[in-house]
């Protein structure tokens, strides 16, 4: 089921780039969970196209459509269906692309797992399936929120060779959301400006790294050995289009310290459960929540599509040369934030319901034969 996610909040999302829509189908949201659309449509919103000059001007509006399992504003514990319809799409931009492989896109690995493929605007493979995603971990939001309180956020942190310096126990929506950038770093959001205009201006495309703070995450979300928590999180996210890179906690940077620097000592906390001095671990150890607040990094990679020519064949094998047409995103990373926000809560939303199945197992017999 390569477009199905999660095991008890599971999402299947279906549509292309060019196609009639895109949307998601919501299997396993718990019963009467009161649901705002407004705030589907909020996160909808920060991920659709046009909504700046650094990404792609594609005019759609991506109103979501509820479909079913929702009535009168609750949740009915039955499917969840949610409808995005195309109603910008230029195919004819593409046609030049029907016979031709494009550097670095799904193309020829389309054909060759399918033998056919939609070239339209990269068909399946494009970044527009994220809508589905979107939508559901909207949905996602709101359940973690009403059970749990939790909360999740990310922002950019660094495009091309421009670092921000930014607080994550400190920054806010507002913050990230304060500039087109999604960067809450204001000086640094102004050198990405400038340099995603200069990578537009010059036929080229710049990557960089969103970061995600999860807070108020409960202990003991995730399970031993093969879906712990960071496992899914990192498959969570590297399933996103232009994804190359997670780190979790200390990531890579942790091999530079030794045990003695890198273990994360435990404290008496003020609610009278262990909490940890430190926060190396990124908030999982043994691949099990910690209460310690998530902390993840994740590395898109430049733009495949950029306006300058590249040399690449045709289905023939013959040499083409290829400079790309229609509209697209200099850089990823602004629209990237609420697609990698969607992901770790659709994880969360899943292990929550998890642990829950866990806990609600009746004391047991003592005097069973």
């Amino acid at each position: 089921m390569s477009s199905t996610f999660g095991t008890l909040f599971r999402v299947s999302t279906f549509g292309e780039s060019h196609g009639g829509g895109v949307g998601v189908v919501v299997d396993g949201c718990p019963p009467r969970l009161p649901l705002d659309a407004s705030l589907i449509q909020r996160d909808l919103d920060r991920r659709r196209p046009g909504q700046s000059r650094l990404v792609t001007q594609r005019d759609e509006a991506d109103v979501a459509e509820i479909l079913s399992g929702v009535y009168e504003g609750h949740t009915l514990g039955t499917p969840i269906a949610l409808l995005v319809r195309n109603k910008d799409a230029r195919s004819s931009a593409y046609d030049h692309l029907k016979d031709v492989y494009r550097p670095s896109h799904a193309d020829y690995t389309y054909d060759a797992k399918y033998g056919i493929r939609d070239h339209r605007g990269g068909g399946r493979s494009s970044a527009r399936e994220t809508i589905g995603r979107v939508a559901a971990g909207a949905i996602a939001r709101q359940l973690l929120a009403a059970v749990a309180g939790i909360e999740v956020l990310a922002w950019v942190s660094q495009v091309h060779d421009i670092d921000a310096e930014v607080d994550p126990d400190g920054v806010t929506l507002d913050d990230v959301e304060a500039t087109p950038t999604r960067c809450p770093d204001p000086a640094a959001a102004e050198r990405i400006v400038e340099a995603i205009d200069r990578a537009r201006r010059a036929g080229d495309s710049l990557g960089g790294v969103v970061q995600c703070v999860v807070r108020n995450v409960p202990p003991g979300l995730g399970e031993p050995v093969f879906d712990r928590l960071d496992a899914d999180l990192a498959k969570a996210m590297l399933s996103l289009p232009a994804a190359k890179g997670f780190e979790i906690g200390s990531g890579f940077a942790g091999t530079r310290l030794t045990g003695l620097q890198h273990n994360d000592p435990f404290v008496p906390g003020a609610d009278g459960r262990p909490r940890t001095a430190t926060n190396h671990s990124g908030g999982v150890q043994g691949g099990i929540s910690n209460g310690e607040p998530l902390l993840m990094r994740i590395a898109f990679k430049p733009t495949a599509t950029i306006a300058s020519a590249q040399q690449t064949v045709d289905r023939a094998g013959n040499p083409v040369e290829l400079a790309a047409k229609g509209r697209h995103d200099p850089c990823v990373l602004p629209r990237a934030v609420p697609m990698v926000e969607a992901m770790a809560l659709l994880v969360l939303a899943d292990h929550w319901l998890r642990q829950r199945a866990l806990d609600v197992l009746p004391p047991l017999r003592t005097d069973a034969p």
